[in-house]
């Protein structure tokens, strides 16, 4: 067991460990420009922060009235993606001093994303983070991805944890949702600052609303000892 009396800590992967949101807009811009969608904005972009890839292109194909299945556009997407992603991703410092505070104390952690398999091993790989984020759950291995809970739930399972012992940390609402849904605690930092008011980020255990220049290694810490009663 953990010196955390039992906490296990399930993290979002997407701007909530690394900053990728610009990879995916990127990915997102080429592949909309290939089917003739020549002008999709950061603020389109914003509107998918959170939600699964398979998601995602299955809007497009009703929001801009697109010809390709969701199969042909989730592939050029994510072969796009994977490209940014190996070799432009950049884990948050603080972020990373956590997993590392984490893994001095054996806190068991997981990662919960809506990414697919591939994009997580990439993303971690490239940014040395699975030398201590070893069990993965990507949105493409269970029924439903967030808001549902499923992504958090077999994270859970596969840490071996009790699902009201474990904290995530997200950076959406649709997480923040499925993390209470799951029936745990959230540490959220929201991505996209408008955002901060969502009903699902009230359901936070800790909301900095300011995001990642809020968060600080050190303060999270201290209130997952303040949490686990060990103060």
């Amino acid at each position: 067991m953990s010196n955390l009396g039992g906490i296990s800590v399930i993290f979002d992967l997407d701007g909530t460990l690394v900053d990728s949101e610009p990879n995916y807009y990127e990915a997102g811009r080429q592949t909309l420009a290939e089917h003739g969608v020549p002008d999709f904005s950061w603020t389109d972009h914003e509107r998918y922060v959170g939600i699964s890839t398979q998601e995602t292109v299955a809007d497009w194909i009703e929001r801009y009235d697109l010809r390709a299945s969701v199969e042909e556009l989730f592939t050029a997407k994510n072969r796009r993606y994977l490209e940014l992603a190996r070799s432009s991703t950049r884990a948050y410092p603080e972020m990373r001093k956590f997993v590392e505070l984490l893994a001095a104390e054996d806190v068991p952690m997981a990662v919960a994303s809506g990414s697919s398999p591939e994009a997580i091993e990439a993303v971690l790989a490239g940014t040395g983070l699975d030398a201590h984020l070893r069990i993965v759950v990507s949105a493409d291995e269970v029924a439903h991805g967030k808001p549902a809970p499923d992504v958090f739930l077999e994270a859970a399972l596969r840490l071996g944890a009790d699902p009201a012992a474990c904290v995530v940390l997200e950076d959406a609402a649709p997480g923040a949702a499925a993390a209470h849904a799951a029936g745990m605690r959230c540490i959220a930092l929201p991505y996209v600052a408008a955002q901060a008011d969502a009903p699902e980020f009230a359901t936070a255990g800790l909301l900095l609303r300011g995001g990642q220049e809020e968060f600080t290694a050190q303060a999270a810490f201290d209130w997952l000892v303040r949490s686990a009663g060990l103060s």
